[in-house]
């Protein structure tokens, strides 16, 4: 109570119906005022002795609040709108071009066959860089040297195996898996090549490697959430709702990917199962939560990987890592046999070579709900793509040029149009974002939080533990007024453009320092930056999807984000599709990569 005799001014929102959301808003667009240094190695273990500390701690906690403006806009804010506690949304039927509905009844099976069915012919030649050689192999790529003989699934997956060793005994590892069973993967492409050779495979997904991040359970594997000892408390007991459906499909699930420790971070540094590196620059972060994820699509191992997306967890190492990543609509795909880190902001994504690859899985992986499909060999016309262009531009200058010239690219071969809007109260969004994913953490786990000595958490994880129970019900409560307002901010707009255009990121990947991989870092202004367009997704359970549109001038990878109406995951891969298409001569080959289907 004494604290709060420390009340600082909080601010007071006007009506929703008063903001203007139109280009000439006089809404003021705040950069995240982030007033928190990078710390790593011994002064993380000083940082968090202090936080674990009675007296010290909830002063140190108050002041970072206060610091961060967290007391001014949510703690102490005056806010008219009720709270919002789902992001759910009611089924709307949009009127999506060139779309077609996949029965509903369909077994995952089926409606991977219909996916197929409308994808665009298939040409070798459209995925590769006559330059470079370099191409990603897709699904298809798989399913036609399996079909024609070329190879078979066990090939390909001693190869991978072959692949992996080498990469978890180079220096430094590359820290792709948390775990993976050399046993289970090799009887899993048995049983796929005998399907093969009898001419009777399941599913074009049948014999293709796919990796789980360790927040998904998977058997025969421990679900860790990249700890050393969640798996002991909560048993892994049979597969994930969409890991039995690919599993179904004929998938061969290859092992649980790193990630970081209880999704509590952007870089993807794990102190215990080691940092999730690149593979553009091995000395470079990965992202995170789902650094594993797609590390793997990004190295050749896997043309497809599942992660979970609770603040951009899917998209921002996708980006960083140069590979496309979808979240779909909140409650499109199950969240069953997913550890509950984030009730209300938190789901399975998709993390692929290909968009044509994402919109496979995502079929085979979606609710019983109304699906509609792409046929991406039809391009969609009169397309409206809003853009806020404050928000837009506040990246690096090589990231801000790439996205704005992959842009006018795409709106210039298209015919398709760019409108100016406003987004009001974007770092707001990010604050409340921020203790609603915390809190629900923190509230999700204490039952083992009071079993667990906080030793075996990593250093960088106990801070964040300790800031999220430091939220209180009211800023638990504002935080969800917030979302109410940033709810209607969001369906205006798409009364007036079919998705919105952000950068996925507002850096590229940076360093990996030598100090913080047995700690952890707390980089809150890299981690600022690099959440910075994803928020929208997760707190509004919209569907978004990145896709990679270039490089900086350190040839690291760019990615496009474009954000869709609820349910609207068709025109998403419409639009996306058309945006590789541009774009994916320009690809370059990683500096870690493998290529299991290229003659020896």
């Amino acid at each position: 109570m004494g604290l709060l005799r420390l009340r600082d001014a909080g601010k007071v929102y006007k009506s929703v119906g008063e903001v203007d959301l139109g280009p000439n808003s006089d809404e003021v667009y705040l950069h995240p005022k982030v007033k928190a240094p990078r710390v790593a190695g011994f002064l993380v273990k000083i940082f968090t002795w202090i936080l674990e500390s009675p007296f010290l701690g909830a002063m140190a906690l108050y002041l970072l609040k206060k610091d961060n403006l967290i007391h001014r806009f949510l703690s102490f804010a005056e806010i008219q709108e009720q709270p919002l506690f789902t992001p759910n949304h009611s089924w709307e039927d949009f009127q999506e071009q060139n779309v077609s509905l996949i029965n509903p009844n369909l077994c995952p099976i089926k409606r991977v066959q219909e996916v197929v069915n409308c994808l665009p012919e298939y040409l070798e030649s459209t995925f590769s860089d006559s330059a470079s050689q370099f191409k990603r192999r897709s699904i298809r790529d798989f399913w036609n040297a399996y079909r024609s003989g070329e190879t078979t699934p066990l090939v390909v997956a001693e190869r991978f195996l072959s692949a992996l060793k080498e990469s978890d005994s180079s220096n430094p590892s590359m820290a792709f898996f948390i775990s993976y069973n050399a046993e289970d993967i090799i009887r899993q492409a048995e049983e796929s090549t005998k399907r093969y050779e009898k001419g009777i495979p399941i599913s074009a997904i049948d014999g293709v490697l796919v990796a789980i991040k360790d927040e998904i359970d998977c058997i025969p594997y421990p679900t860790t959430g990249g700890t050393k000892w969640l798996h002991k408390m909560r048993p892994c007991v049979e597969d994930a709702s969409c890991v039995k459906q690919l599993r179904s499909c004929g998938a061969i699930l290859v092992g649980k990917t790193n990630m970081h420790e209880l999704g509590a971070g952007t870089s993807g540094i794990n102190p215990h199962y080691g940092a999730t590196r690149n593979p553009y620059d091995r000395n470079k972060i990965s992202g995170g939560s789902s650094s594993g994820s797609a590390a793997v699509v990004s190295a050749g191992l896997c043309p497809v990987a599942l992660g979970v997306d609770g603040g951009g967890s899917v998209r921002m190492p996708a980006a960083l890592c140069g590979v496309v990543g979808l979240k779909p609509t909140s409650g499109r795909v199950s969240d069953s046999g997913i550890i509950p880190l984030n009730w209300t902001v938190g789901m399975p994504g998709i993390l692929s070579a290909t968009i044509e690859d994402a919109l496979i899985i995502y079929a085979a992986i979606s609710n019983e709900l109304p699906l509609f499909q792409p046929t991406l060999s039809q391009t969609i016309t009169d397309v409206q793509i809003a853009k806020y262009g404050k928000w837009f531009n506040d990246s690096t200058v090589d990231i801000r040029n790439c996205c704005e010239q992959a842009l006018e690219m795409l709106c210039k071969h298209y015919k398709w149009k760019v409108i100016d809007v406003t987004v009001p109260e974007i770092e707001e969004m990010r604050l409340a974002h921020y203790v609603t994913l915390g809190s629900e953490c923190f509230a999700s786990m204490a039952p083992y939080f009071t079993k667990l000595d906080y030793a075996e958490l990593g250093w960088d994880a106990r801070v964040a533990i300790s800031a999220y129970g430091a939220f209180s019900s009211r800023d638990y409560l504002n935080a969800q007024r917030i979302r109410r307002r940033q709810m209607y901010f969001h369906m205006e707009i798409f009364k007036m453009a079919d998705v919105i255009v952000t950068p996925t990121t507002g850096v590229t990947a940076y360093p990996l320092q030598s100090d913080a991989l047995r700690t952890g870092e707390l980089d809150y202004i890299n981690g600022a930056a690099l959440v910075r367009y994803s928020i929208a997704g997760n707190f509004l359970g919209l569907p978004a999807i990145t896709v990679p549109v270039g490089y900086d001038d350190e040839g690291l990878p760019i990615g496009l984000q474009f954000i869709g109406k609820p349910w609207c995951e068709a025109t998403l891969l419409h639009i996306a599709f058309a945006m590789q298409m541009l774009c994916i001569k320009r690809c370059k080959k990683p500096e870690v990569f493998y290529d299991f289907l290229k003659n020896e």
